[in-house]
């Protein structure tokens, strides 16, 4: 979105497991100001390749695609698996940020084993999506965003949504969040169910500085049950970051 106006501040969205550049609303991907970048990762939507099973191989890929881009210092969001990359990428780059935010993430995202297992079989790979599905969203969520989402999840290769869960499980960055010398923001939903409160106070404790946000009454999927009020947040955010 607004790609070649130089004029506008830059912001980098990474989407979370299963997803792609179009999982994040209009709202935030036509954040008004903003030049807006939302890439899919290896595997994901349009980009080609399998699903990379560690958060530094995915930090990595963005890495190689933002030096691509050349772009200046920008900000960078990241949802659920989308923000552990995010976070990854601003331990090793934090010269390239102007601000980070991390959306109903942690830095470790435990899995359970029988759900990994599951999305490797064929026969169980849509029940594993409906139980994604019913644990990411909050009870109020219409109907019609949460079918949307298992209709997204579904049409990708069940071996891609896989790997975005080993690489969820193998990552932990806690002992390293003292390190990070980014301005941040943690948001994080009341009743998220996937990745609780406690892993956004986790976050937001550790990094010097860290700004938290809890959403009350929303689940996992913040951004897109949330659509106006997180972009409202971003853009609030932003406005601080860049007259401090």
């Amino acid at each position: 979105y607004q790609a070649e106006d130089l004029q506008r501040k830059p912001m980098v969205l990474i989407h979370g497991a299963g997803g792609e550049g179009l999982s994040w609303p209009s709202q935030l991907r036509r954040l008004a100001g903003y030049r807006v970048f939302a890439p899919d990762l290896p595997g994901h939507g349009k980009s080609r390749g399998s699903g990379l099973q560690r958060v530094p191989a995915y930090g990595q890929a963005l890495e190689n695609w933002i030096s691509a881009l050349e772009l200046p210092r920008f900000f960078l969001v990241g949802h659920s698996l989308g923000g552990a990359i995010a976070l990854w990428f601003a331990l090793q780059h934090p010269e390239l940020l102007s601000g980070l935010v991390l959306i109903s993430t942690g830095a470790q995202l435990p899995v359970n084993l029988s759900l990994i297992e599951n999305l490797a079989s064929p026969d169980s790979y849509p029940a594993a999506v409906d139980d994604i599905c019913r644990w990411s969203f909050s009870p109020e969520t219409p109907s019609r965003i949460v079918d949307s989402v298992r209709k997204q999840i579904l049409s990708i290769r069940s071996s891609v949504l896989e790997a975005d869960f080993r690489a969820c499980d193998a990552y932990d960055l806690s002992s390293r969040l003292g390190e990070l010398s980014v301005p941040s923001l943690v948001l994080v939903g009341e009743e998220d169910k996937m990745t609780p409160v406690r892993f956004a106070e986790e976050l937001s404790e550790g990094i010097p500085g860290a700004e938290l946000q809890v959403v009350k009454g929303a689940g996992h999927m913040l951004p897109l049950e949330r659509s106006d009020e997180v972009a409202e947040i971003l853009r609030s955010y932003f406005e601080r970051v860049l007259g401090a």
